[in-house]
């Protein structure tokens, strides 16, 4: 009875169009955003900064990216790893080489600079589409891996081959701790979301979404398909290089071509699609799905084998980590196409009809 809009009347076309148009929605955000700002700091210790939170909210935002191209715009792709290697990459070349240069700005620039490298790569979707496209984008993986390994220059000539960087600082704010690194992830998160969110409502959005559910009509009615395939793939690709430079510089700090493998392109696929394709929240889902499940796996799985004197091996673990995550797949492309984020969805408009049945 308490998730209602009876009562709130919309007076104008900004109010009916608002992002959250039922105040309960509002009210809800505004206390995750209160509570993950103020309470998370102060409740929550290191590890679960250093293992669950900070991954969650990266992986969150280059989720977001990989969800504005598969799941707004309709293009399959393979490569995010590699366009979290381009920004990471990138973003550490333009922090070392150009001195005083903000470190947001390197993020920023960075994400810029995988958002080319991604038009460039998504030329083949104006004459290709599904898994041509698909292994497309799987050159770029290949590609971006070869050339960071094997290119001295992107890792300023290390001799090890990998890149490291400390002393991170927001002007004047020095990012030491996991909690500033934490704060530091949130806010640029946010943003991103708003962004994100914004963009699928607009003019750009409508165009996305009208080539996914069929790019000859949208052509018919108006819809450039060059400049709606292309820019999704440059804002796609800017959101996950600016998801990369986050991992490199705030979570791993010391890293190598190997930290953005096609294992990680595989793993942001997975997300979108068990959290939800064409989802904003989907995106979210997808991520704290895929960061919390293994480490509860690792928790729980030997402890459940132990009750019916099964020994499970940490090699036992991560076989059954890959076994469920394909299942899930398999049962979400069967069963809900449309992931987390829609059956969040069926429970709201579930509660906005009880006690009555329709």
């Amino acid at each position: 009875m308490l998730y209602r809009e009876n009562g709130q009347f919309k007076t104008s076309y900004a109010a009916d169009q608002q992002i959250f148009p039922i105040a309960q929605d509002r009210w809800a955000i505004l206390a995750i955003l209160a509570f993950a700002f103020i309470g998370v700091p102060l409740l929550v210790d290191e590890y679960l900064f250093r293992a669950i939170l900070i991954p969650f909210l990266i992986l969150s935002l280059a989720a977001l990216g990989v969800n504005i191209l598969v799941g707004y715009c309709g293009q399959i792709t393979l490569g995010a790893g590699a366009f979290m290697a381009v920004g990471a990459y990138a973003a550490y070349n333009f922090h070392i080489r150009i001195d005083g240069l903000p470190l947001l700005f390197s993020f920023l620039l960075g994400g810029l600079t995988a958002a080319a490298v991604g038009i460039f790569f998504g030329i083949p979707s104006l004459r290709v589409r599904g898994l041509y496209l698909a292994v497309a984008t799987l050159a770029a993986q290949f590609f971006t891996d070869w050339v960071f390994l094997r290119v001295p220059w992107f890792t300023n000539n290390a001799s090890s081959g990998s890149v490291s960087v400390a002393n991170l600082q927001v002007f004047s704010w020095q990012i030491d701790s996991p909690v500033d690194k934490y704060l530091l992830c949130l806010v640029i998160l946010v943003l991103f979301a708003l962004l994100a969110k914004n963009m699928t409502r607009c003019a750009i959005g409508r165009q996305w979404m009208a080539i996914r559910d069929m790019d000859v009509a949208a052509e018919v009615i108006g819809i450039r398909p060059l400049f709606a395939k292309l820019s999704a793939f440059a804002v796609s690709s800017f959101f996950v290089g600016t998801a990369g430079a986050l991992w490199g510089f705030v979570h791993l700090a010391s890293w190598e071509p190997a930290a953005f493998s096609v294992d990680r392109s595989f793993q942001l696929l997975f997300m979108v699609i068990i959290g939800g394709l064409g989802s904003i929240m989907g995106s979210f889902f997808g991520a704290a799905f895929i960061v919390i499940l293994p480490i509860a796996l690792n928790q729980f799985l030997p402890a459940i084998g132990s009750v019916f004197g099964i020994s499970i091996s940490t090699a036992g673990v991560s076989h059954a980590e890959l076994i469920i995550f394909g299942a899930l797949i398999i049962f979400f492309l069967i069963k809900e196409p449309h992931g987390i984020a829609r059956m969040w969805s069926t429970a709201k408009e579930k509660l906005r009809l009880w006690p009555f049945p329709h």
